[in-house]
């Protein structure tokens, strides 16, 4: 009994070994999936550089500007000079003190850089030297008649200083003048009076004829009443009889 029990073991081991192997042997290997690709590398970001030579000059004149950049497609300057190359140079003129910034551009992005040129300020112009005024050139080029005592006749030294007057008058027709008649402290009021006015009409006409027009020249006679000198001897009296010139405008 025991012995078939055996036998027929055996073989029902047989057939379960048999189709475990089967089994397991037929069996599919699993999918694996396949990593996904690697990404392109990311686009490089440009670099630039800019130089200014000189960076100082004097109105006028000129200095160079010199860049350098990679990785960029667009490139350009400003203010007025405009796209560039990836790298060159190029001269400029600013009027006045600039700075100049060149702006690069790539699939990676942008970058800028900058450089600056002073202008020197032209010296101011040399101060011209200031002419005489109106006042100072009367008083340098205009000469006073002086006359002899209880005499209204123009002396040879009379003519001489009023032929100078009369040139200046001349040159300078924006001047009119007044001519006083003076006298010196000898004799009456009325008398001296009377004497100025003829001084200064002679001193008129004289210039007159000298090509000086009489619509610029007026006359008043002040006698003794207004002296230059105080002093009692020739000498001051001399100075006091004269035909003296104001300017009128």
């Amino acid at each position: 009994m025991k012995l078939a029990s055996r036998s027929l073991y055996r073989p029902g081991l047989i057939a379960m070994l048999a189709v475990a192997v089967f089994t397991f042997g037929c069996k599919k290997p699993p999918k694996t999936t396949p990593p996904p690709p690697a990404p392109p590398p990311a686009a490089a970001t440009p670099t630039v550089t800019l130089q200014a030579s000189p960076t100082t000059i004097d109105k006028g004149g000129t200095s160079t500007l010199s860049w350098n950049s990679t990785d960029a497609t667009q490139l350009s300057i400003a203010p007025d000079v405009g796209a560039v190359t990836a790298q060159g140079s190029t001269k400029v003129t600013p009027s006045d003190s600039t700075t100049y910034t060149i702006t690069a551009t790539g699939p990676g992005g942008s970058a800028s850089a900058t450089a600056s040129v002073s202008v020197n300020a032209p010296p101011p112009p040399p101060e011209q030297p200031k002419g005489p005024t109106d006042d100072e050139l009367f008083t340098r080029e205009v000469r006073d008649a002086y006359f002899d005592l209880d005499k209204a006749d123009i002396r040879p030294d009379a003519r001489a200083a009023l032929s100078k007057t009369a040139d200046f008058l001349k040159n300078y027709p924006r001047f009119k003048v007044n001519i006083e008649g003076h006298c010196d402290e000898r004799g009456s009021t009325e008398y001296n009076l009377g004497l100025g006015d003829r001084r200064a009409s002679a001193v008129k006409q004289y210039l007159v004829s000298l090509g000086v027009a009489a619509d610029r020249i007026s006359t008043i006679s002040y006698g003794k009443e207004k002296p230059f000198c105080m002093e009692s001897n020739e000498a001051c009296w001399q100075q006091n009889r004269r035909g003296h010139f104001v300017k009128a405008n």
